[in-house]
């Protein structure tokens, strides 16, 4: 098929899409074929990439009527797949003696979350796009919450293992329907920025809600608990999802990219594979390298099919916007630069200050607060006057200060005085990143993309996270090591020993943070975000 073939194809695609805005009811609900969100160009205040479409008339029709509610039920979903990265953390220690696998092994229970979670983010996304939003974030919560059952109640450690890797299926199908309702259901300008302020917040603080949950279950009840809480979220969010969302299937479905989904989502699992081998083999094994090199060639191959495929399972222009690839950059390096606080901050409190587990996760309360402040700001006073550009990079600038400070902890430090005011730069500077980016990853996508456009978001993040997770655990035991060449392995000896780990970490985590402030001066454009007066995806097919 020629290009202009295809350019007409997307063309006619483009013209479905606003021919389908004739069908909205009075109330602007889609008629029940079309699925839980109109797939209508946004607003005028939608942000659209240069070189877009050309002019058409904004969307005017009505606005959902219970949207705020639908943002409790999306935003209860997101914070369930958030968390559940480090709820288990805490836990570890209690699962490990209960069930008896060795330290060699312990990795796998957060590993096998985050292989299947990141590896299948961007097919759960485009399963969203062909399947409809409702049903796939109703099959995602059913599962997900069935998936914690089976981990609550294994016997041993594969069953604990292979519900983790089941969670990380499920949690692929959750994360990208609820972000895509989040963006087809606020259109809006100003409620959309509210929107994603607290969407932001929530998937930014999910990780230390984690620690903080788990810490409380495990010392008051069960690390299982730490499993079976999900079942709560997911009957919550489930009966929530089905009174507010509407059924259907998208009106204008994409046809999915077989050799695309099977590239990618290899490639993606061998990259995450790769790196938290790197944990227990050196980086000249096989097992580390040789896995990180067949996903850089998988993923490569990925993007050349898609340039190539009739129905690209991730169409380059989603990511080619500069705007759009700058936030997907910014949530992959913020989501590996802040596992230097979550991870290794929760080490020093236990292990150095020797808090409980309730303690540590309190200690991480100011965090969070911080976070919810500068990002709800941050979305709703900063980016509509100034753009993503000043705002992003001082979050990253923010967050490499903070972590650049916690090297000065040490075994004498206090928490009022030298852990929590690196916390609370920590929080602003990540609120000042994740709301902005998360919305600006979205915004101007055409209804049918907004699934896998929502994915990448995800993806970004949660392979960032695990990359980051695997790096530094890596970067940290080798500092650790390296002290104690020479020196006599007395108790004082191996306390500044994991002092260096951590310090390390800190140091690396702040490069990740500084590489972000660079790249997200030099990506973002200038300026408020602009006005779209035309659909929200050009006719160029990528």
């Amino acid at each position: 098929m020629g290009r202009h073939t295809k350019d007409s194809v997307e063309v006619g695609r483009a013209e479905r899409i606003a021919a389908a805005s004739d069908g909205l009811a009075a109330d602007g609900q889609p008629p029940p074929s079309t699925g839980a969100h109109p797939a209508v160009p946004p607003p005028p205040a939608a942000y659209t990439g240069e070189g877009g479409p050309p002019p058409q008339a904004p969307h005017t029709g009505a606005r959902h009527e219970h949207r705020w509610l639908v943002l409790g039920v999306i935003a209860l979903a997101q914070l369930m797949v958030v968390l559940d990265a480090t709820i288990v953390n805490i836990a570890l220690p209690s699962a490990q003696q209960d069930l008896g696998f060795s330290d060699g092994n312990r990795q796998w229970i957060v590993t096998a979350y985050a292989l299947a979670f990141g590896s299948l983010l961007l097919l759960g996304g485009r399963i969203a796009d062909l399947v409809g939003r409702k049903v796939v974030f109703l099959i995602g919560l059913v599962g997900f919450a069935v998936a914690s059952a089976i981990g609550g109640a294994a016997p041993n450690f594969e069953v604990l293992v292979t519900a983790r890797a089941l969670q990380g299926v499920f949690g692929a199908l959750l994360a990208p329907a609820a972000l895509s309702l989040l963006t087809t259901t606020f259109t809006d300008p100003k409620e959309r920025a509210k929107a994603f302020g607290i969407y932001g917040a929530v998937a930014g603080t999910g990780g230390a809600v984690g620690l903080l949950l788990g810490g409380i279950l495990t010392e008051y009840l069960d690390w299982r608990w730490c499993l079976y809480v999900n079942l709560l979220f997911a009957a919550l969010a489930f009966l929530g999802a089905l009174r507010l969302l509407h059924p259907g299937a998208p009106s204008d479905r994409p046809k999915l990219d077989i050799p695309g989904t099977v590239l990618v989502s290899a490639g993606l699992f061998c990259i995450v594979y790769g790196f938290s081998n790197a944990e227990t083999h050196a980086w000249s094994s096989p097992k580390t390298w040789g896995f990180l090199v067949v996903g850089g060639v998988l993923l490569i191959a990925f993007a050349w099919w898609q340039t190539r495929a009739k129905h690209p399972l991730l169409p380059l222009r989603v990511v080619l916007d500069r705007d759009r690839g700058a936030s997907y950059l910014a949530m992959f390096i913020s989501g590996a630069g802040m596992f230097g606080v979550f991870l290794f901050l929760t080490y020093y409190l236990q292990q150095i200050l020797h808090y409980t587990p309730v303690k540590t996760g309190l200690a991480f309360l100011p965090m969070v607060f911080a976070m919810i402040v500068s990002s709800v700001v941050a979305q709703n006073k900063l980016v509509p006057r100034l753009g993503a550009k000043p705002i992003v990079p001082l979050g990253m600038g923010l967050g490499a200060a903070g972590l650049a400070w916690m090297t000065a902890l040490d075994a004498t430090s206090g928490y009022a005085g030298h852990v929590l005011p690196p916390l609370l730069v920590m929080g602003v500077g990540m609120g000042l990143i994740f709301a902005p980016a998360m919305s600006m990853a979205t915004a101007g996508v055409a209804a049918h993309d907004a699934g896998v456009a929502s994915a990448m978001v995800n993806t970004s993040q949660q392979v960032g996270g695990s990359i980051g997770t695997a790096l530094l655990n890596t970067l940290a035991t080798s500092a650790a090591t390296s002290y104690l060449v020479g020196r006599q392995p007395t108790p004082g000896a191996r306390v500044q020993a994991q002092l260096q780990s951590y310090s390390t970490a800190y140091w690396w985590s702040a490069a990740f943070f500084a590489l972000g402030l660079v790249l997200s001066v030099i990506l973002y454009r200038k300026g408020p975000p602009r006005q779209a007066v035309g659909p929200t995806e050009g006719p160029v097919h990528m």
